[in-house]
């Protein structure tokens, strides 16, 4: 497990407390719809931190050509319809542009700031000169909003339960998946941004945000800056 992070519940645990049958089990979500929305039709992206592929596979229905990357093997055994490739992000070097990078599931929140650098580095070093980068970032009230849960219409309950500071900037976060038939938990470390410090870090990585995509500025669509 890395430092901070942790996951209980049914089946196999990835390194940052994600539990693969859980993950397997959420709905894709409005994620993909706000993706396509964004990029050429028939683009070729790079996903980053796929997961089980709750995105992947939507991407793929709608014409896309997406290579998948996640660290967790079990993860990837889920993956269909794409091109997988297994590695920690930060550490990925493909030799390879795309027409689209995209970095969801609040991964620019890492609580490791050496980490969110090496992301943001992973994306410029991929996307194509004219192409764009699509970042998920957290809601503003992400970290003070809580507890709070939501009802999926698809039965289950997902819970943030606490977010405390745990030193640096840093919050560790609990969250609990309730089904009928299984719990999972998930305790992982995230840093709150502002949307300063958000662009900041886009910015050493000779990235800016052109347009946010969503009125509550959780989806952001950046492109290359020029250097010089």
């Amino acid at each position: 497990m890395r430092e901070g992070h942790q996951g209980t519940g049914p089946g196999a645990i990835t390194p940052d407390g994600c539990a693969v049958e859980l993950y397997a089990r959420l709905p894709a979500g409005p994620e993909p719809e706000i993706v396509a929305g964004a990029v050429p039709a028939g683009a070729h992206l790079l996903e980053l931190g796929c997961g089980v592929g709750r995105m992947t596979h939507p991407l793929v229905e709608r014409g896309f050509t997406v290579t998948a990357v996640d660290e967790s093997a079990e993860m990837l055994a889920r993956v269909r319809g794409a091109r997988a490739v297994r590695s920690p992000i930060e550490e990925l070097d493909l030799a390879e542009r795309f027409d689209a990078v995209v970095l969801a599931s609040f991964l620019v929140h890492s609580g490791d700031a050496d980490v969110r650098r090496g992301l943001l580095r992973t994306c410029a070093r991929h996307v194509a000169n004219d192409g764009c980068v699509l970042v998920q970032r957290e809601g503003a009230d992400y970290h003070t909003n809580l507890p709070r849960e939501r009802v999926d219409p698809s039965g289950f309950t997902v819970r943030i339960l606490s977010s405390d500071p745990v030193g640096d900037g840093v919050n560790s976060v609990r969250a609990e998946y309730e089904f009928p038939d299984a719990v999972w938990t998930q305790t992982f470390r995230a840093r709150p941004l502002t949307t300063e410090a958000f662009e900041a870090a886009l910015g050493e990585a000779g990235l800016g945000v052109e347009r946010y995509l969503t009125d509550d500025g959780t989806w952001a669509r950046a492109v290359p800056v020029p250097r010089g």
